[in-house]
This record gives structure tokens, C-alpha cells and sequence, in this order.
């Protein structure tokens, strides 16, 4: 990495802990991903961009910054990416995967509160996040409790827009949520000062769409058997493209496609053939939680697919614009209707995201599947329950897991899988 401490000083970042954060990067990385047999040449691209992670795309913010233009800081794929891109902002992802800023946010926030919101709220209290010290604001959400509270007293740090999601899928939950959308372009005009016009949505529309579509191509090549690129790989690629350039990492990920295809007509996979199948379902995942991932796929066995967030409920398909209006409108309700066939746990009754997990068991030939939680998450952790159940129905193995970002149930959930690996076996 290049010597960014003029930049990062100048975003006000923690230089100290800051530096011991980063000193420890490569040693991890380097022991779960370069440490990968038969890896794709492909992974090179994602392996200098965390190589660079808060350096280059950092310097392409604050560039973005010294000419006029606006950072967006954003925690959930709710919030429509494709009306910041339309308005010349940039969106970056924000949710924290790290344990180490989890006692910062628990200066402020309590104790008993899901890891992503904590490790989120710390890396801003403890100054230790050079995207979030770029951000003109912030957009959160209202997909559970925790995280509507925390957003009142994360607007004490930095400006904080909050819009309002729909718990049900009633017309009038469309209505509401496309009202929300409606004054999010209010507020992203206001603060850019630039207007978003149907011709600019529809160009921002085309750029995400386009990300999400090579992204698709990604995940239906974990189909095949042998599996062409490890569970790791694949996360890594959806967890970088929350604040890489969408364009840059288009070309990218179809690059990466390309060459996976390829593997697939020749028979080539990261593990053999016939190697059990795991189906992640539950929780996010945000860059750097690799602990399951690094545990299934070091016992033998391989991730082909994750239901969550930093998965496929993000690959909602492309936003169809269809005939009930012209314009701005029209494009405005697909991207609303689009949003809402996402089947977070915080929606009631969530039928759809049961009828998900069943379907992408079948659809990847998973022989088992975890459902994901993490503490304190009480949506995931409820709706884990029925998941259970329906899939057990069905004959597919399910393990239930509950962790943080710590290091230090390891031994006990690798202990706990390899039980799990044998059920699958027998």
C-alpha cells in the first residue's frame, strides 16, 4: 500500500489505532484467501483491493470530494443506490464486520445489541473508518429496533438521514415505501445540488443493474460440480461491491465470470467433485467476517450460496420500468417494487423469504444449511425457527449458529460443523 497517512490525518482518523488495524490485515488475509489451492486468477483484482482497502478507493472519494461532489454513506441494500449514482454522488457501504471497534460502540450504545450495529457505530466514535470520515452523510433504515435507535444517536456524529421501511407488502406498504424513495431524491438533490431527471435515473438504473446482473453470473456458476471458486472468493467479491465503483467492478466480476465459465466446461473446481454443499442462510455478512465461511470450507466441505444480504437477496433482478406511468414516476415505482422482492426478516408474514431458502437449497444442491444469526438479531434469530422446519420437511439438514465477530467460539463452532459434516455424510 502507498502512504496514505496525509489523507487519512486529513479525514481525521485515530492514526495510532488506525495503523495497528491495518498491520493486521494482510496476516489474516493472507492465511484464509492467498493461503487457497486452485484459486481463481480472476481473485487478483479483490486481492488489491483489500491490499488497498482504505487507501486507493479512499483517495478516489476525497478526489471526488476536492471537485464539488458528494459522498453517500449507506447500511443497507434498501437504500436505492441507483438515485445516488443518478445524481453524481457516490455511495459507499458502511456496515462493520470487526470486533475490535465492538467495544467502542458500546460506549454509547448498549451491550445487548446485534455486533453489525456496534462495530458500525464504533468505527465512527473511535475514528477508524476512513469511508465513514468521507461521508457528507449517512442513510439508515428502519429494519429493526436497534438500528432505528442507534441512527438518533449516530446523527450526534454525523448527518444522519433515516428512511422509514415497511414491515408488510400490502399495496399500501408499496405506496408508503415509494414515498420514501420519492423523498430520498428529495434529500439527495438537496444535499448534492444537482436534480435527478429521468434521463440520469435511467443511466443509474443501468449501472446497477449491471452490477447486480454480473454478480448473478458469479452465483449461478457456484451451481456446477465441481464448485469453480471457493465460498470465501465469492463473498469477498459481494462484500467489496458495497463501495467499489460500480463500473470498475462490473468489468471486474464479468471478467472473473468468464474465466469461471470456462472452468466449469472444463471440470475444474476448488474442491472435488461430490464435496458437501452448504447452503449459508440468515444475518449479513460485511467485510471482514470470513469466520464461518473459513471454518466450513476448512473442514471440507464448500459454501455455494448465501441467503442474506451480502448474498442473494441483493441479486433482486433487474428494475423493470413498466406502463403505469411515464417517466421519473414510472422509474421510481420499479426501483421501489424492485426493493421490496428483498425478503429481509424484518418484513410479517415473511413467507417469501421461506420459499427463498427452499428454493436456493434446491437450485445449488445443498446437502446442508446453516442458518445464520447473529446475536442478538432478533428477526434472523426467530425466523431461524420455521427455516428449520420447512427444510427439515424437505429432508436437507439445517444447523442452527449464533455468533459475534470474536475469535473465541472458534473451536466450538468448527467442533459443531464437523458434527453436522458427518450428518450430511451418512
Amino acid at each position: 500500500m502507498s502512504d496514505y497517512h496525509t489523507m487519512w490525518a486529513d479525514l481525521g482518523l485515530d492514526l495510532k489505532r488506525h495503523d495497528a488495524m491495518l498491520e493486521a490485515l494482510p496476516a489474516i488475509y493472507g492465511d484464509l484467501y492467498l493461503s487457497q489451492e486452485n484459486r481463481p486468477t480472476g481473485m487478483g483484482y479483490f486481492d488489491f483491493v483489500v491490499s488497498e482497502i482504505h487507501g486507493a478507493r479512499v483517495k478516489e472519494l476525497v478526489d471526488h470530494k476536492a471537485q464539488g461532489g458528494k459522498v453517500i454513506g449507506t447500511f443497507c441494500v434498501y437504500v436505492p443506490e441507483e438515485v445516488i449514482v443518478a445524481a453524481d454522488a457516490i455511495g459507499v457501504g458502511l456496515c462493520g464486520g470487526l470486533d475490535l471497534t465492538v467495544p467502542d460502540g458500546e460506549r454509547v450504545l448498549p451491550r445487548n445489541l446485534c455486533p453489525l450495529i456496534k462495530s458500525a457505530f464504533g468505527f465512527k466514535v473511535a475514528r477508524m473508518c476512513p469511508y465513514f470520515q468521507a461521508c457528507d452523510f449517512v442513510v439508515g433504515e428502519t429494519t429493526c429496533d436497534g438500528k432505528k435507535k442507534a441512527w438518533e444517536l449516530l446523527d450526534g456524529y454525523v448527518p444522519t438521514y433515516v428512511m422509514e421501511l415497511p414491515q408488510k407488502k400490502t399495496p399500501q406498504d408499496e405506496a408508503m415505501w415509494l414515498g420514501e424513495v420519492k423523498a430520498f431524491v428529495s434529500q439527495v438533490e438537496e444535499a448534492t445540488g444537482n436534480k435527478i431527471t429521468s434521463e440520469r435515473l435511467a443511466q443509474g438504473i443501468a449501472r446497477i443493474d449491471a452490477k447486480r446482473a454480473a454478480l448473478q453470473r458469479l452465483y449461478d456458476l457456484r451451481k456446477a460440480d465441481p464448485v469453480p471458486i471457493s465460498g470465501l472468493d465469492a463473498l469477498l467479491a459481494m462484500q467489496i461491491s458495497f463501495y467499489d465503483d460500480p463500473v470498475r467492478f462490473t468489468e471486474k466480476v464479468n471478467a472473473l465470470a468468464d474465466e469461471l465459465e470456462e472452468k466449469v466446461r472444463q471440470g475444474e473446481g476448488v474442491k472435488p467433485a461430490g464435496t458437501p454443499r452448504i447452503l449459508m442462510a440468515g444475518s449479513p455478512m460485511p467485510i471482514p467476517f470470513w469466520k464461518l465461511h473459513s471454518i466450513v470450507e476448512g473442514s471440507e466441505a464448500v459454501v455455494v450460496a448465501e441467503e442474506s444480504c451480502t448474498g442473494t437477496r441483493y441479486l433482486t433482478g433487474p428494475t423493470e420500468v413498466k406502463v403505469e406511468g411515464e417517466g421519473l414516476e414510472a422509474q421510481l415505482w420499479a426501483i421501489a417494487r424492485r426493493q421490496l422482492k428483498t425478503h429481509c426478516a424484518c418484513f410479517t408474514p415473511n413467507t417469501e423469504r421461506m420459499e427463498d431458502i427452499l428454493r436456493l437449497a434446491r437450485e445449488y444442491k445443498a446437502d446442508g444449511v446453516i442458518l445464520f444469526s447473529l446475536q442478538f438479531c432478533q428477526p434472523y434469530l426467530v425466523e431461524a425457527v420455521k427455516a428449520e422446519k420447512l427444510l427439515e420437511k424437505e429432508g436437507i439438514p439445517t444447523l442452527r449458529l449464533e455468533t459475534d465477530y470474536s475469535q473465541e467460539d472458534v473451536g466450538q463452532l468448527k467442533t459443531r460443523f464437523e458434527a453436522f459434516l458427518e450428518v450430511i455424510r451418512q
